[in-house]
């Protein structure tokens, strides 16, 4: 720093090491400050009594579908437990503070024992929720979920519409990020190792 004067080299050190912070900052959740998610009491996949303050203190996936969907659904968590597996192999610890939810939008037919089978098929920490109706439709409402049931077949079953999102809180119960359909198992990985800490 030859020829800069006392007060110039120090304004110089100074940038440089705020440049240096600024290199380890991570930007805003891309979901900070989102009306996302809220109070709810559901029953969980072994019949007891589930609420958010569950969740709290711990990372959360959480999806909303039902066991009889045919495709989406099975698709979705798949690629949301193989990416939660994969990001667990690289970081076993802090993958071990993240607890997958899948939330039925069915609870007609999602009683918890439907639910328990169906999510240890994806992934061994998941939790299936169910409920009453009217404490599913607080739930969606409170996690912006779209579902409505389509009209029975002569059989009497039907499908029911719903959104595919599956959301990353953080362990103060605020959102953090979404994990869309067009999200693979890499993306989810890379997702979790950017903001779970």
């Amino acid at each position: 720093m030859a020829g800069y004067t006392m007060n110039q080299r120090l304004v110089a050190v100074l940038a440089a090491m705020l440049a240096l912070a600024g290199c380890h900052q991570h930007a805003s959740p891309p979901l900070a400050g989102a009306a996302i998610g809220g109070p709810f009491s559901l029953t969980d996949d072994h019949g007891r009594r589930f609420t958010d303050r569950d969740l709290l203190g711990r990372y959360v996936l959480i999806y909303f579908g039902y066991s009889y969907c045919p495709d989406a659904c099975p698709t979705d968590l798949q690629v949301m437990a193989q990416g939660l597996k994969l990001f667990a192999a690289r970081d076993p610890a802090r993958a071990a503070k993240i607890l997958p939810v899948f939330v039925t939008v069915d609870p007609a037919r999602d009683t918890p024992d439907v639910l328990r089978r169906y999510v240890a098929a994806f992934h061994p920490r998941m939790i299936g929720l169910t409920g009453s109706a009217a404490a599913i439709e607080a739930a969606k409402k409170a996690y912006a979920i779209y579902a409505q049931a389509e009209p029975k077949t002569p059989t009497g079953d039907y499908l029911v519409s719903h959104s595919r999102t599956d959301y990353l809180f953080g362990p103060d119960g605020k959102p953090i990020a979404v994990i869309t359909p067009a999200d693979d198992k890499v993306a989810v990985a890379k997702l979790l190792d950017t903001w779970v800490r």
